[in-house]
């Protein structure tokens, strides 16, 4: 039996016609998140005995590029909310039920955010800016700045991590959920971009904002870490987000051929430019590179479900198939923008839209230095000290 997506063609195409005012108005798509709520896409990743739609990571995977296909930042949103309840799927799996509430929180409504990126932090999850302070009740207090909120307009619940260092000798990283109602959590309304803007991922200021010690879930050594938790964060984060992107790119070759259809040439009396070999050319080289990603998404996100025996090449697989993935959009964009002709400049136009919003790619974890850098280690061995 085919596969019916939780996303029919009806809500798709309303999400779609609400993107760009979105875009325009700078503004987050309360409206969209009100109609996925409404059908479960909050609560994909949690059992069905709990309340949830039970989907794995390749299913998940599957929504969220046909989502992005009609509202690429609703799409990028959204995915913050699906690494935790994804994260939370991967330890359960795997034998760990340490964040089994977050997946009950999520069939209870609440909403998730990613509060773990920091301006000027190229370690990502192995160290740390903010302070988390030890309460006397084992809870943790944090200060700091962390940027790329997404949600900021709504999430209830934000994970967040510090830097711990009372015991000098072993200082910890320290990983804890937030409230929106924690003293000491301010949202700075600073989110005004050239890209993903309905995202509204604004700066987050903690100050001394403090987690108790029922939602504190993991205190681990600074640097790289074999912990379940690492490999939850970063396989979600990594496949979700390139499913986000191979969704711009699968809509960016439907516009393409619907642009050379749609345009014709004087030049050639009026034909089509789908028969120009130039043009065919153009959306050919698009389909093929955007071919080549759905499989490999649908491959590394069945073996998360498997859990599959990579080892130590999990993570050069995670970070190369998100640089493959918002890489290869890319290149789709242009090729589709290239197709489409100077009317797709306009500020109302769809694919200008698109082509901002897939510049994005370049900045998420791993990006292209940390990427490559974790796959030569991997092929090469390290560099000597």
């Amino acid at each position: 039996m085919a596969e019916v997506s939780v996303l029919d063609d009806a809500l798709l195409a309303r999400i779609r016609s609400r993107a760009g005012v979105h875009d325009r108005e700078n503004t987050f798509p309360e409206e969209d998140l009100r109609e996925l709520t409404a059908v479960g896409y909050l609560r994909m990743f949690a059992p069905v005995e709990a309340g949830g739609l039970g989907f794995g990571l390749a299913r998940v995977a599957r929504e969220q590029t046909r989502l992005a296909t009609a509202a690429p930042a609703t799409a990028l949103a959204i995915n913050m909310h699906l690494v935790w309840t994804g994260v939370a799927k991967v330890l359960a799996d795997r034998g760990d039920d340490s964040l089994a509430w977050v997946l009950d929180d999520a069939v209870a409504g609440e909403v998730f955010a990613f509060g773990n990126s920091e301006a000027g932090n190229d370690l990502v999850l192995f160290d740390s800016r903010t302070q988390a302070h030890p309460l006397a009740d084992g809870g943790y207090s944090f200060t700091g700045t962390k940027i790329f909120t997404s949600l900021s307009p709504v999430w209830t619940r934000l994970g967040v991590f510090g830097r711990d260092d009372s015991d000098p000798d072993a200082p910890a990283l320290v990983h804890a959920f937030l409230d929106r109602s924690t003293a000491g959590v301010t949202t700075v309304h600073d989110w005004d971009t050239l890209a993903m803007r309905a995202s509204q991922s604004n700066t987050t200021i903690l100050e001394g904002a403090e987690a108790p010690a029922s939602r504190v879930f993991r205190r681990l050594p600074v640097g790289p870490s074999p912990d379940p938790l690492i490999f939850g964060i970063f396989s979600n984060f990594e496949v979700l987000v390139a499913a986000v992107y191979t969704g711009i790119s699968q809509r960016a070759v439907e516009l393409a051929v619907e642009a050379a259809h749609r345009r014709t040439s004087m030049k050639a009396g009026g034909r089509p430019y789908a028969h120009d070999p130039d043009i065919r050319w153009k959306v050919a080289e698009a389909g093929i590179l955007h071919d080549a990603m759905p499989p490999q998404i649908e491959a590394l996100a069945a073996d998360v479900d498997a859990q599959a025996a990579h080892g130590a090449a999990w993570f050069p697989k995670l970070v190369g198939l998100k640089v493959r993935a918002t890489e290869s959009a890319r290149v789709v964009v242009d090729l589709a923008l290239r197709v489409s002709g100077g009317s797709a400049i306009a500020n109302s136009s769809e694919l200008g839209r698109l082509y901002r919003d897939v510049v994005a790619g370049i900045f998420h974890p791993s990006d292209g230095e940390s990427a490559h850098s974790t796959v030569a280690n991997a092929l090469l061995g390290p560099v000597p000290d």
